[in-house]
């Protein structure tokens, strides 16, 4: 099965100890894509470096909510004209997150705003985190009809499930859902129609409960794959073909890419 690993912080640091044979762990286990979301500006190049090092790592850039204080007044230009040169797949990872201790919700929901205004110009999907926040993204993504992208790592309701369906947003599981626990989100995995869903690690973070405490890494999108079909009662080939399509069809991927760059070859 090949299998689109949708959300991968693989540029992180805590892959520089073994990022290499984590990479190869992951294409024997059919996980041959990652999307690669970028969370600060200073990092930016990281991700660059890493999907272009390695096959099949597509790069998006962004600015995270939860990361406040380090963003500056400048980014929003810089992000701006990354989008213009580098070709990234998507905007993001951006968002709202309000279970930081003591959140600048306007500062959060301006950059957020800002951040899906450049989508919209653009022409790119957003990466969207949202973290007891998800009523008020929906309330932005009203004002920005025309942009598309993934809610990642989804835990909200099933209505707002539902409306971010009709607003033609995706929703993306992950390890979370290997949580017996966690019943009202299992209960959304098995439920969602599959043509909105996709799959991801959020790696090296949000490890599935058999690594609980222990570093993530794409290889394990094969124990999503397979807690996905345990709730779903369809079998994993399906599952992964259409989250497939799903991530290919959002992500543009199906335009082709330049060999071992990691993004969408030009023209």
């Amino acid at each position: 099965m090949k299998l689109i690993d949708s959300h991968c912080h693989f540029d992180d640091a805590r892959f520089d100890a073994d990022r290499e044979a984590s990479y190869r762990r992951a294409l024997s286990a059919g996980v041959e894509s990652q999307i690669v979301p970028g969370i600060r500006s200073e990092w930016w190049p990281r991700v660059k470096r890493v999907c272009r090092q390695y096959p099949g790592l597509w790069p998006a850039y962004g600015l995270h909510p939860m990361f406040m204080d380090a963003h500056k007044d400048s980014d929003i230009p810089l992000l701006e004209n990354w989008l213009q040169t580098e070709n990234p797949v998507a905007v993001g990872e951006c968002g709202l997150d309000y279970f930081i201790d003591d959140p600048d919700r306007e500062g959060q929901c301006g950059l957020f705003e800002a951040q899906l205004d450049l989508a919209q110009r653009h022409g790119l999907p957003v990466i969207v985190h949202a973290r007891r926040a998800l009523e008020d993204i929906l309330n932005i993504l009203r004002h920005h009809p025309d942009v598309r992208g993934v809610v990642h790592s989804f835990s909200g309701s099933e209505q707002q499930a539902y409306r971010l369906i009709g607003m033609g947003f995706l929703m993306s599981f992950g390890g979370p859902i290997t949580y017996p626990r966690a019943r009202r989100l299992r209960h959304l995995a098995a439920i969602l129609p599959l043509e909105s869903i996709m799959i991801e690690t959020d790696s090296p973070d949000q490890p599935d409960v058999d690594i609980r405490g222990r570093r993530n890494e794409p290889v394990r999108l094969q124990r999503i794959l397979a807690e996905l079909g345990t709730l779903r009662k369809e079998s994993e080939q399906d599952i992964a073909a259409v989250t497939r399509d799903n991530a290919i069809r959002l992500f543009g991927l199906e335009k082709g890419f330049s060999p071992g760059s990691g993004a969408p070859a030009q023209g």
